[in-house]
């Protein structure tokens, strides 16, 4: 069963395949060759515990695209909402569709439907990690650096989910990974331990000035996720904001990421974002072809 939950699931060469298909369908979508209908007669329940923007309308557009039928399901949609355990809710899925993918708060909903569903289960985020997104940050990546060996990333600010499937992208594709963050917000130990046992190139540091020095990649995410308290995030993660007199340290050809939504004047700065070095909006629009990619590898031979 091709399931794709987390990066450090896959090796190398399988996430280079993923990210060589998305390119090419990107090019064949901008010449204007269109698309194979590789997901005819085919249909993807989508599961929403969480509101969407850029995940929901990629997902359904690809879907569409590859002449697949999308049904998205909110929670209030499933009989979850009244007490169904959710390894009924993917017996049963599974009888209907031909793959689900969940967006949902614990990592833990994600691995039980993948454990009890008989067709494949696609991670569009959790609490934990957000695989799909990482899988459109490296094809931007791609895009403006080429091969993704050897190249240089700073993440700054709140060490979340997002900055989970960075580590794992890492350690997969052999680049340094610089993590500006208080001491107190440090990656998970066993994810440090693991990424460190497979030869990751991972610096953990709280002085911003030198994780963003010549990098070629700047990456932040909101100080505040969905559903988490904002305590103290403001005044902790406020030396980490990314701003023009810091983008001026990374490398002359260094661009901005963030997965968005995006808080101008608190993560980041409008001028950054807006700015001549901001690819998130590219890194937005590969989130459509990183998933049709994604999702055509899971259902290969199904």
């Amino acid at each position: 069963m091709r399931h794709f939950l987390d990066l450090k699931d896959f090796s190398t060469n399988t996430l280079q395949s993923i990210l060589d298909a998305g390119l090419c369908m990107k090019a064949a979508q901008k010449s204007g060759d269109g698309h194979e209908l590789s997901l005819s007669g085919k249909s993807v329940a989508m599961i929403f515990e969480k509101p969407s923007t850029r995940t929901r309308v990629s997902f359904e557009v690809g879907i569409t695209q590859l002449g697949g039928t999308p049904l998205i399901l909110s929670a209030s949609d499933l009989q979850s909402g009244r007490g169904e355990s959710i390894e009924d809710t993917a017996r049963v899925l599974s009888r209907y569709v031909n793959a689900i993918l969940i967006r949902c708060y614990k990592h833990e909903t994600l691995l039980t439907l993948a454990k009890h569903s008989s067709v494949p289960v696609i991670n569009a985020l959790t609490n934990w990690s957000h695989p799909c997104q990482l899988m459109a940050d490296l094809m931007t990546m791609i895009e403006y650096h080429g091969p993704l060996y050897g190249q240089t990333v700073a993440w700054l600010g709140d060490v979340n989910n997002v900055a989970v499937s960075w580590i794992e992208a890492a350690v997969r594709f052999d680049f340094q990974l610089r993590i500006a963050s208080p001491q107190n917000y440090a990656p998970p130990a066993d994810l440090m331990a693991w990424a460190r046992a497979n030869g990751g190139d991972i610096i953990l540091t709280d002085d911003v000035n030198f994780a963003i020095d010549k990098v070629q990649t700047v990456v932040t995410d909101v100080w505040i996720s969905m559903g988490a308290d904002e305590g103290s995030r403001s005044i902790d993660f406020a030396p980490y904001q990314v701003n023009e007199k810091l983008m001026k340290s990374a490398a002359c050809d260094a661009i901005f990421m963030h997965c968005l939504p995006a808080r101008r004047g608190m993560e980041v700065t409008a001028e950054v974002i807006d700015g001549p070095q901001s690819a998130v909006f590219d890194e937005a629009e590969n989130r459509l072809h990183a998933q049709k990619a994604v999702m055509l590898w899971c259902l290969e031979g199904n």
